[in-house]
């Protein structure tokens, strides 16, 4: 028991340090555009750049069945090293919006050697309890992809090249943490050969295409409120004058405190189903974008602060019993696979979402853009609830 505490401890420590390249450029944002004369649009398309990076990556790695083939924690590691590389050197002077655009999809192209093979690698440790172990590892996540929020916030008086280089030298120890710490686990069973079918047969599995479908819903909705929290704060504060935000603080507790809502999630899934806690997650987000018109109106900051505290928590809470369902559903010899592929197009459809938003900010009320963040959430919950009938 104490064993099996330890190996997650160290898979969710290396899991958020390496994570927290992912959003990196989005900390420092405001530094960049000044930087490098970056036009508001930047948010949209730096953010997007890491999750084209990522997706081509997870189809490569899929496609290639690396995470199959190869030992999880030795790809991991190789991935948090280059993925250190390329966001380090965004801090070059010499950069231009395409050199930016082109280091951040590079960066997002290795975190897919990160994320699904952090979650492959759970799975060969964990046969029971998987929701929970799933649980911590996307809560490490959560709080990796807010940390660069917080570090901005906490070194207010630093450069901002320091946060970057921050990200990068967590991103190394994480993926040595993991190279030096965690062998193949005891459920691994690996691939001999490259299997270029295995890319296709996953859907051919029911309670895999069941769990992908859910997932889907939910990444139209997550990342894009994640990349625009600090503009949902921004602009409460420009409809309510007297509002006044430490914006990085409040934007990595927003994103941060998904960590807890997946926790929460993984021990929930233990007693009611896993099934049943990501359909009452996923319906607890939808409506948390369908009120979020009526939340700008509130003069409360504290009300508005505790309504995004909440879809904070809400947002990722169905993310690893999502995950947890494929896994669970994939036979052992392509369940790294089954996980990647599924990422990737989750992952394909965050960019829409992400440019939806983009677009929509200036010739839209900002107020109600993120009411479009319900249309995945709702397409889901209506697939869910014909599969539970």
């Amino acid at each position: 028991m104490k064993q099996s505490k330890f190996i997650l401890s160290i898979i969710v420590i290396a899991q958020f340090c390496c994570i927290s390249l992912w959003f990196a450029g989005n900390g420092v944002m405001s530094d960049l555009m000044v930087v490098f004369s970056l036009k508001s649009t930047a948010l949209g398309h730096l953010t997007s750049a890491v999750q084209f990076g990522f997706i081509l990556g997870t189809l490569i790695f899929a496609i290639l069945t690396i995470a199959d083939r190869f030992s999880p924690s030795k790809v991991f590691f190789s991935c948090a090293l280059l993925g250190s590389l390329f966001n380090a050197l965004v801090i070059w002077e010499g950069n231009s919006l395409a050199s930016i655009l082109l280091l951040r999809f590079l960066t997002g192209f290795f975190l897919a050697g990160i994320y699904p093979v952090g979650m492959k690698i759970a799975a060969d440790y964990y046969d029971k309890g998987l929701g929970k172990s799933l649980g911590f590892i996307v809560g490490a996540l959560v709080v990796g992809t807010a940390f660069p929020h917080l570090a901005k916030g906490m070194t207010g008086g630093f450069h901002w090249k320091y946060v970057l280089l921050l990200s990068s030298s967590l991103s190394v120890f994480g993926g040595l943490l993991m190279l030096a710490m965690i062998p193949d686990g005891p459920y691994r069973k690996p691939g001999n050969k490259l299997d270029l079918s295995a890319f296709f047969s996953v859907f051919n599995y029911k309670g895999v295409r069941s769990a992908a479908f859910g997932y889907f819903a939910h990444m139209w909705e997550v990342y894009a409120f994640w990349a625009f929290v600090p503009v949902i704060l921004k602009t409460y504060a420009m409809e309510h004058s007297g509002a006044v935000f430490n914006i990085p603080l409040w934007s990595f507790l927003v994103i941060g405190i998904g960590g807890l809502g997946s926790v929460l999630s993984g021990y929930l899934a233990q007693t009611a189903g896993t099934k049943q806690v990501a359909y009452i997650a996923l319906l607890l987000s939808c409506l948390c974008c369908l009120v979020s018109p009526l939340m700008f109106e509130v003069t409360s900051e504290s009300l508005f602060i505790a309504f995004l505290l909440l879809w904070g928590m809400a947002v990722i809470a169905d993310s690893p019993l999502f995950s947890t369902l494929v896994a669970q559903n994939a036979s052992a010899e392509i369940r790294g696979t089954a996980l990647t592929i599924v990422n990737s197009i989750g992952f394909a459809i965050t960019i829409i979402s992400i440019q939806l938003l983009n677009v929509l900010q200036d010739s839209m009320n900002p107020t109600h853009i993120y009411t479009l963040l319900a249309l995945g959430p709702i397409l889901g919950l209506l697939v869910l609830y014909e599969k539970k009938k």
